[in-house]
C-alpha cells in the first residue's frame, strides 16, 4: 500500500567558509541517511557555506562558492534516489535570501527562501538577508549556467510552496519561523502538509533545550504531523556553540533524539513512521478540520517520487521516547569543552596555557579542558577516526592514541601559578593539587621581580614610590599597585604560551585561556588587560552561581577532591597585602554586592530590559522580604554606577563562549555605549521620587541577607565616607561615584 516513510535529519559540525569540508560532511550525511533507508534528508541552515559567515555574505565569492558546492552535490552519485534538502544563500533579482534548495536526481524541485529572519541577541540576519514576504506565492528563478548544464533546467520555482510527492506532502520552515507567533507549519498543516522540516542554526544557551523541544512537540500536538528538525553543531568560527539536538517528532511525541554535545562532525537521525497515523490523528480534531476547510491553498510542486515503498507491511516503526535533558552543570561540562576542542583543532595550536590561581573560576576553566580530554578519549575509544587524526596532529605524534584523560591533559594543558608577595600558601597549594589531579603540566613562578622592576621604573622617573592603602597609600596608589600585578601576569602568560613548548623541546604554541565569569564582566570587576585578556574564555558567558555548581559536579563525577578546598575558600583576587599571612580582601566585599545579586541585576538589565528606575520597581517587589525600599534603591544605584563606570572594559573583553542570556558581550550580543553619565541624574531622581526614606526603617527579620547591610560599611570606609545609611556610596548620586570614575578607566 505504501504508507510507511523513513526520513532523516542531521546535525553537522560545519565551519564558516570551509566549503571543501562542508561539502564532505554533507555528502557523508546523505550517504548515512541512504544506508539507513531514508528517502528524505534534511540538513542544517546555511550548511553549504556555514551559518557564521556574517559580513562574508555580502561577498559575491560566498554566493559563487555555494553554487559550486551545490553543483558538486547535484553531480554526486551519493545524492541519487533521495530528496536532499540543503541550505545556502541565494541571490534572486539582486536580493540575497537565506534559502533551502530541495533537489532530487539532479533536478532542483524548489528554492524556498526564509520568511522570518532572526534578528535578536546574537542574530543579525536582516543585516545580510531579506525575508521573503509573498506568502503562498512563487516566481521563476533563472538558474546560473553552471547549474543549467547539470539539471537541464532553465528555471525553477522560487518562493513559498510545498512539495507534493506521490504519497504525501512536505513543507519547509527555517529556524526562526518555528519561533514566530504564527509559524508557517500552522497554515501548511491546515492545507494538508503531513511532513514539516525545520533547518536551524540555533546556538547553545543554558536551559534552552526545553524551549526548542516544547515548540516542536506543541506544533505536532495541535495540528498533527511529522516534524524534522536539523541543526548545526559545534563552533563554526566565533563565540557561539551550535548544540545539535536534531529530532524527529510525530503527533506530539518524540521519535528520535540527537545529541546536544559531541565531537562527532556528522550525526544522522532516522525514523520510520506511518503516514496513516498522521491522518487518523487529525481526523478527530474537529476544530482543526473546520479551519482546514477554509484554508488558503499553497502552491504545490509535483514530485514524481514516493517516500514510501509498496512492500512496507513488515517494516518496523519507530517508537516514542522520553527526551533526556542535561542539567545546567552537565551542559557546562560538555558545551564549552566541545567548543574548546573545535578551537584547538581548527586553530592548529598545540594546546592551552591557563593561569591557575587556586580560585573557582580558573579551576572551572581547568576542569573544562579536562572534560574536553575525557570526551576526546571517549570518542577515540568509540572509533571516531576524525578525532584520532586531529589529536595526533595536535600532539605532533602520528602513532599516538589517547587512552587516559590525565595523560592527554598533560600534553595539551599547561597551567601556571603566578605568585606575588600577596599570594597565600593556601591558593598556591590548591592550584598545584588540582593540576596534579587533572594531569596538567604545571609551572609555579614568582612575579615579584617583574612587579618591582616596573614600579621601580615609575619611581625612577617620578621620584615617587606608591604604597598600598594598608601602608598609608592613597586609593589611587592602592589600585595601581594591584593592577600592575594583574597586567604583568598577562604578559608572562603570553610569553610562556609562545615559548614553554619550545623550552620543552616540543613544536607549536599554546592558546591562552581567560577565566573571568559573566558576572565579573558585567560589573567590570577585572583589570583591563590582565589575565582576563586572553585568546578565548570558555567561562566568560557563565554566571558565578552556575560555575560553582559545575565545579561541584566535577568534584563528584570526575573524582577531583582538590575542588573541595577551592569551593570552600572565599573568592579573592589576592592583590593586596596579606594580614598575618591570610587573605585580607574578598571579591564580594570589593564589589559591594554578592554574585547572586549580580545575576539578578544582569537578567533584569538585559533579559527584562530595565534601566535604573525599572530595576528598582521590580526589585522592591522581588526583595520585599529581605530589603527595605531604601536599601533596594541604594543597591540599584550602586550597581548602575559601577556598571556604567566600567562598561568600557567590555570593548576589549576576550572572546567568550556564549552561554547566558544576560551576557554583556560588547561585540554583538549587548550593544550599548561605553561612555556614560555615571551619576544617572534623571533616572535616580525618578527612584527618589518614589519616596524610599533615607533613614533606616524597621528592619525585616532577614535583613542579614541584604548585601548593602553587610558590605556597605566596609565600602564606606574604603572610599573614606561616613558609615551612615544616608552617606553610603550608592545613596548620594556623586559622592560614591566620582572617586571611582577616574580610577575605573585604569
Amino acid at each position: 500500500m505504501g504508507r510507511k516513510v523513513t526520513v532523516a535529519t542531521c546535525a553537522l559540525n560545519q565551519w564558516a567558509l570551509d566549503f571543501e569540508g562542508n561539502l564532505q560532511r554533507i555528502l557523508k550525511s546523505i550517504e548515512i541517511a541512504k544506508c539507513k533507508g531514508a528517502t528524505y534528508r534534511l540538513g542544517p541552515e546555511l550548511e553549504i557555506c556555514g551559518y557564521g559567515c556574517w559580513d562574508h555574505y555580502y561577498e559575491s565569492d560566498t554566493l559563487l562558492h555555494s553554487l559550486q558546492v551545490l553543483a558538486a552535490l547535484l553531480e554526486s552519485p551519493v545524492t541519487q534516489d533521495i530528496i536532499c534538502d540543503v541550505g545556502m544563500p541565494v541571490m534572486h533579482r539582486n536580493v540575497r535570501y537565506n534559502c533551502r534548495v530541495i533537489f532530487l536526481n539532479r533536478r532542483i524541485l524548489l528554492i524556498r527562501p526564509k520568511m522570518a529572519l532572526a534578528n535578536k541577541g546574537n542574530y543579525r540576519e536582516l543585516r545580510w538577508f531579506t525575508p521573503w514576504s509573498r506568502t503562498r506565492q512563487t516566481e521563476e528563478y533563472f538558474l546560473p549556467r553552471m547549474l543549467q548544464s547539470l539539471t537541464k533546467q532553465e528555471t525553477v520555482p522560487f518562493g513559498d510552496a510545498v512539495l507534493a510527492t506521490r504519497d504525501t506532502c512536505i513543507g519547509s520552515e527555517i529556524c526562526e519561523e518555528l519561533w514566530t507567533p504564527h509559524s508557517p507549519h500552522v497554515d501548511m498543516g491546515l492545507d494538508g502538509v503531513e511532513i514539516f522540516t525545520n533547518a536551524s542554526g540555533s546556538h547553545h544557551v543554558l536551559r534552552k533545550a526545553h524551549a526548542r523541544v516544547d515548540l516542536v512537540t506543541m506544533a505536532t500536538t495541535k495540528n498533527g504531523g511529522i516534524y524534522l528538525l536539523a541543526n548545526q553543531k559545534g563552533c563554526d568560527g566565533d563565540r557561539l556553540y551550535y548544540d545539535g539536538c536534531a529530532l524527529i517528532a510525530m503527533n506530539g511525541h518524540i521519535l528520535a533524539q540527537g545529541s546536544q554535545f559531541s565531537l562527532d562532525d556528522v550525526e544522522v537521525l532516522t525514523a520510520t513512521l506511518d503516514l496513516e497515523d498522521v491522518r487518523s490523528y487529525r481526523a478527530e480534531i474537529s476544530s482543526r478540520n473546520l479551519a482546514a476547510s477554509k484554508a488558503s491553498p499553497y502552491p504545490r510542486v509535483k514530485v514524481d517520487f514516493a517516500l514510501s515503498s509498496r512492500e512496507d507491511l513488515l517494516e518496523p516503526l519507530s517508537e516514542p521516547l522520553e527526551w533526556k535533558y542535561h542539567s545546567p552543570a552537565e551542559e557546562i561540562s560538555l558545551g564549552p569543552a566541545c567548543w574548546l576542542w573545535d578551537f584547538l583543532r581548527r586553530s592548529q595550536q598545540a594546546g592551552f596555557f591557563l593561569p591557575l590561581s587556586g580560585g573557582v573560576d580558573s579551576a572551572a576553566t581547568a576542569c573544562l579542558v579536562y572534560s574536553m580530554c575525557r570526551q576526546v578519549c571517549e570518542a577515540v575509544n568509540n572509533g571516531n577516526q576524525e578525532v584520532l587524526a586531529d589529536v595526533r596532529t595536535i600532539v605532533d605524534q602520528l602513532d599516538y592514541t589517547p587512552r587516559d584523560p590525565r595523560e592527554l591533559c598533560g600534553r595539551v594543558l599547561t597551567t601556571c601559578y603566578m605568585a606575588s608577595e600577596n599570594s597565600s600558601r593556601e591558593t598556591r597549594d590548591r592550584a598545584a593539587e588540582l593540576a596534579r589531579q587533572i594531569g596538567s603540566h604545571h609551572i609555579g613562578l614568582d612575579i615579584d621581580p617583574a612587579v618591582k622592576a616596573v614600579v621601580g621604573i615609575f619611581s625612577l622617573a617620578t621620584g615617587k614610590r606608591p604604597l598600598f592603602a594598608v601602608h598609608g597609600g592613597s586609593r589611587r596608589e592602592n589600585l595601581a599597585l594591584q593592577n600592575v600585578q594583574a597586567r604583568i601576569r598577562m604578559v608572562v602568560a603570553y610569553l610562556f604560551a609562545q615559548l614553554s613548548l619550545w623550552a620543552r623541546g616540543a613544536r607549536g604554541g599554546l592558546l591562552v585561556l581567560g577565566s573571568a565569569n559573566v558576572d565579573e564582566s558585567l560589573l567590570g570587576y577585572l583589570t583591563k588587560y590582565d589575565c582576563s585578556s586572553a585568546d578565548i574564555n570558555p567561562i566568560g558567558g557563565i554566571s558565578k552561581t552556575d560555575l560553582r555548581a559545575f565545579v561541584h559536579f566535577c568534584l563528584e563525577h570526575f573524582q577531583l577532591p582538590a575542588l573541595q578546598g577551592i569551593l570552600a575558600a572565599p573568592a579573592t583576587a589576592e592583590l593586596e597585602p596579606l594580614a598575618d599571612g591570610r587573605v585580607s580582601q574578598t571579591d564580594e566585599e570589593d564589589m559591594g554586592m554578592t554574585y547572586a545579586d549580580l545575576s539578578v541585576y544582569g537578567r533584569l538589565r538585559k533579559v527584562a530590559k530595565t534601566g535604573p528606575y525599572g530595576m528598582f520597581c521590580k526589585l522592591v517587589s522581588l526583595w520585599k522580604d529581605v530589603c527595605s525600599p531604601r536599601q533596594v534603591a541604594d543597591k540599584v544605584r550602586w550597581f548602575f554606577c559601577k556598571y556604567s563606570m566600567n562598561r568600557h572594559k567590555m570593548t576589549t573583553l576576550t572572546p567568550a563562549y556564549h552561554a547566558e542570556s544576560y551576557s554583556p558581550d560588547d561585540n554583538r550580543f549587548d550593544l550599548r555605549p561605553f561612555l556614560y553619565n555615571t551619576s544617572w541624574p534623571w533616572q535616580f531622581r525618578c527612584i527618589e521620587a518614589q519616596g524610599p526614606p533615607r533613614c533606616a526603617e524597621a528592619r525585616p527579620a532577614r535583613l542579614a541577607q541584604c548585601t548593602c547591610s553587610a558590605l556597605f560599611p566596609r565600602l564606606c570606609t574604603s572610599w573614606g565616607l561616613p558609615r551612615s545609611c544616608s552617606s553610603s556610596p550608592a545613596t548620594a548620586p556623586l559622592a560614591g561615584c566620582e572617586p571611582a570614575c577616574s580610577i575605573a578607566w585604569l
